[in-house]
């Protein structure tokens, strides 16, 4: 199903303050209801070059082979998430390959959040600190939990979450594509509603802005899409613009339920 009148999406990617060079990527494929966002790591310039072969990696992957999926009843997740998942492996080998072989991106990585929409659902994967939060009737949650030092820290007590925000150790990533062969990405998935407005962020805009902060700009500025994005990425940058700043919304518009086959 083509979800292009269906959803609609907005994104943009900023340089920040400080940088002086973005290591973040964003991607999209409205017709197949799929958003991706990366924060790139690693020695100069290898960061970015981490997250732009993960978009590209999930995006072409994704599209190439989304038409022939088939949902077995055995699976634990819908065929949509097990792709997600695999394209998001693929992109972490050919990381980790290019990582290991060129000594210019010896030890780089990047952070991953990933959802694809179809039949009223949505399918989300995640590895590291990038964040997918939900806008429903006026209350903003964060989706996902990062990957991180800091949050194992917050989960055994020794933080609180307001502690955390002023801690040295918040950037510091438990996991993130292209450090191991292996991966562990996390999936989750719910059911969506006409309304609901989800945000894929990088850490630049949620350490600069607190959640609070965030669900403002969203209820003020949300009936316009890249208004928004505009909006968020200038707040964070108001407020010290320490990292890149990758924002990408999602609004449901219409309902998008599958296709009924006739022995259903």
């Amino acid at each position: 199903m083509d979800l292009t009148n269906k959803i609609q999406i907005a994104g943009k990617t900023d340089t920040g303050m400080v940088r002086d060079h973005n290591e973040d990527a964003i991607g999209a494929e409205i017709t197949q209801g799929l958003v991706i966002l990366a924060d790139g790591m690693g020695g100069y310039k290898a960061g970015e070059v981490a997250s732009e072969m993960a978009i590209k990696t999930i995006l072409t992957e994704f599209k190439n082979k989304y038409k022939k999926i088939k949902q077995n009843n055995d699976d634990e997740y819908s065929a949509e998430s097990i792709l997600l998942k695999q394209s998001i492996e693929l992109a972490n080998q050919l990381i980790y390959q290019s990582s290991t072989n060129n000594p210019d991106h010896n030890g780089m990585g990047t952070t991953i959040v990933a959802a694809v929409f179809y039949d009223n659902k949505i399918s989300i994967a995640h590895v590291g600190d990038s964040r997918l939060y939900r806008l429903r009737n006026q209350q903003l949650e964060s989706i996902t939990v990062d990957h991180s030092l800091i949050q194992e820290l917050i989960e055994k007590g020794f933080y609180t979450p307001e502690e955390a925000r002023h801690s040295t150790q918040k950037n510091l990533v438990t996991r993130a594509l292209g450090i191991d062969k292996s991966v562990d990405v996390e999936i989750q998935e719910d059911v969506v509603f006409v309304g609901d407005l989800f945000l894929l962020c990088s850490d630049g805009l949620n350490d600069m802005l607190e959640d609070q902060q965030i669900q403002e700009i969203l209820l003020q500025y949300g009936d316009n899409l890249h208004t928004t994005v505009d909006k968020l990425i200038q707040r964070a940058n108001e407020m010290g613009g320490r990292d890149n700043i990758s924002v990408v919304l999602v609004k449901i518009n219409e309902p998008f339920p599958a296709k009924s086959r006739w022995f259903s």
